[in-house]
């Protein structure tokens, strides 16, 4: 039988620490991808889960998804912290329905913001994974999220968000790796908790969580990604 690949990216070093930990208390395979961790192990005979940290960013963040792509993979999860602009607090779970780079601009040339010549608007997360993560997790709060490579910490920025996109939560990462599995046809899903409000306190509030063990995040992305295989 075929071995099916699942794939996880995770941007922050200390987020990915937390799944590595867990990784290398079985066996596992590690490498290196653009000359960051990649570890890779067996959950059966049949599902490989091949761990990525990316680094921060929509490059690093798209870059890893390519490769998770072009190795096989047949799912793609990225998970971490975001901030929350609108329906969702802090220590909430999210996840992300639709997505947007609210960093690109074109409008001075007549096109609307985060508009790519040529490209779908927005790009969607799969809906078998979206309800196999609500399976898991019924209470989780969901929608769209926006990234950029650019932290959000100010109130006017937060309200903008808000108001020109819907955005419910804010990251450095998601919509690339969205974008690339749209267009190379992969399922994607993105789970997140809401680390701060993305107002003028959200650096303090995002150190404070991202140092704080988050363990229960990665047991949650690994069970998602282990139930995966038996959905595609």
């Amino acid at each position: 039988m075929e071995i099916k690949k699942i794939g996880i990216i995770v941007a922050d070093t200390d987020e990915f620490r937390l799944l590595a930990e867990k990784i290398k208390k079985g066996e596992y395979v590690k490498e290196t991808f653009l000359r960051r961790e990649k570890l890779s192990f067996m959950t059966d005979g049949f599902t490989q889960i091949v761990t990525v940290h990316c680094g921060i960013g929509k490059v690093n963040a798209a870059a890893a998804a390519v490769h998770l792509v072009d190795i096989g993979c047949g799912a793609v999860f990225n998970y971490g912290l975001s901030g929350g602009i609108s329906g969702v607090r802090r220590g909430d779970m999210f996840l992300g329905t639709e997505f947007l780079e609210h960093d690109f601009d074109l409008t001075m040339i007549g096109y609307k913001p985060c508009e790519k010549p040529g490209q779908t608007y927005t790009y969607k997360s799969d809906k078998r994974l979206n309800g196999l993560v609500k399976s898991l997790m019924p209470d989780i709060k969901q929608g769209t999220a926006v990234s950029g490579d650019r932290f959000i910490c100010d109130d006017k920025t937060r309200a903008f968000l808000k108001d020109e996109f819907g955005a419910m939560s804010c990251d450095m990462e998601t919509a690339a790796v969205a974008f690339v599995c749209e267009y190379a046809s992969v399922p994607f899903a993105c789970v997140r908790r809401i680390s701060d409000d993305a107002g003028a306190d959200a650096a303090e509030s995002y150190r404070e969580m991202n140092c704080s063990s988050q363990t229960e995040l990665s047991d949650f992305i690994l069970e998602c990604a282990r139930r995966a295989a038996e959905i595609l």
